[in-house]
């Protein structure tokens, strides 16, 4: 069985367009671009180091694939990340017939019912990155297994986000968690089963208590 694991940098009001530079996404006139620039320490870089140590193929959005495909063929050799990232093998959720240049791609045109299929295969794990809209589109079927977020000390107050209102409500457990020295946290979250729900309230509700109820019950 493979797991999906989406990775994804977070402002605090949890937005995640354009976090690479003012071009990268500028749909709905996002003028934000490049957020993350200049909180970037050895700290994170480690991080991110050991995230792709580990066997992966790619799982993309049809945007996200075409800022990677327009950036990391044209990196050069010896960047190790534009190395690893030409060589996998990189599924992307799209309904366009353009055709899907970078090497080693494979579109995707239902994406919630292949990437089931795919988990059922063998081989390693699947890796978002960035794709905003498919994380969502994951989400809403329950095909998520990890999420692993940055989670940067700003607010950008629009722009896409990781989470829509058709995310099915889980518990997840913390598995890792680490800061950077410029006030990035990331945490590492692995899915612990259903939501489970309880009460701080009175075993017996006060008239106000009683009352407050009825006027929500009646406000719906």
């Amino acid at each position: 069985m493979r797991k999906v694991v989406a990775a994804t940098f977070l402002s605090l009001d949890g937005v995640m367009q354009a976090p690479g530079g003012p071009e990268e996404d500028v749909a709905g006139g996002f003028s934000h671009g490049g957020w993350t620039f200049h909180y970037w320490d050895e700290v994170m870089g480690e991080a991110m180091g050991k995230a792709f140590e580990t066997p992966f193929d790619l799982l993309l959005g049809r945007r996200t694939y075409e800022i990677f495909a327009a950036h990391w063929p044209h990196a050069g050799a010896e960047d190790p990340i534009a190395k690893v990232f030409n060589q996998v093998t990189k599924y992307v959720a799209t309904s366009s017939n353009a055709p899907l240049t970078w090497q080693n791609s494979v579109a995707l045109r239902d994406p919630a019912a292949e990437v089931a299929k795919l988990k059922r295969q063998d081989g390693p794990n699947l890796l978002i990155q960035g794709s905003s809209v498919l994380i969502q589109t994951l989400l809403k079927d329950d095909l998520i297994d990890e999420i692993d977020v940055m989670v940067f000390p700003l607010i950008l107050g629009k722009g896409k986000r990781m989470f829509g209102e058709g995310a099915i409500p889980a518990a997840l457990k913390l598995v890792d968690s680490k800061a950077s020295s410029t006030g990035v946290v990331m945490n590492r979250y692995r899915r612990e089963g259903e939501l489970k729900t309880g009460s701080f309230a009175f075993d017996e509700p006060s008239e106000a208590e009683i009352a407050r109820r009825e006027r929500m019950t009646a406000e719906g």
